[in-house]
């Protein structure tokens, strides 16, 4: 997850966005924990995607790539609970513009869009 969150923090500076940096952060990482955890397929790699918004959007699409058809949902949590708020948050950070979508092969992608007026 270093390197991922090392490689964003690199795209982001070179295309001007390095505002965004940790708030991009915590959206990739959400869905990067969520794949370690419950989206592992033997002999297949999680991957991400890091491409800038076209102008006039001026942001940044986050995309998490594995090989399980196991879907994330957002839960509500009890105030308790250790864990169930990193979709919540992704929602916050991006202003709902994120969403699971299939992908050619095996598995699926979550993706997430984050703009600097977000």
């Amino acid at each position: 997850m270093h390197r991922a969150r090392h490689e964003l923090a690199a795209a982001l500076a070179g295309w001007g966005l390095a505002e965004l940096e940790d708030a991009a952060s915590l959206v990739l990482s959400e869905p990067m924990t969520n794949a370690l955890r419950h989206a592992r397929v033997p002999q297949r790699e999680i991957g991400t995607y890091v491409a800038r918004l076209p102008c006039g959007r001026g942001g940044v699409r986050i995309e998490v790539h594995d090989a399980s058809p196991a879907k994330p949902e957002a839960r509500a949590s009890a105030p308790d609970d250790e864990g169930g708020r990193g979709l919540a948050l992704v929602d916050t950070l991006t202003g709902g513009r994120w969403g699971v979508a299939d992908r050619p092969g095996p598995g699926k992608l979550v993706w997430a869009e984050l703009a600097p007026d977000a």
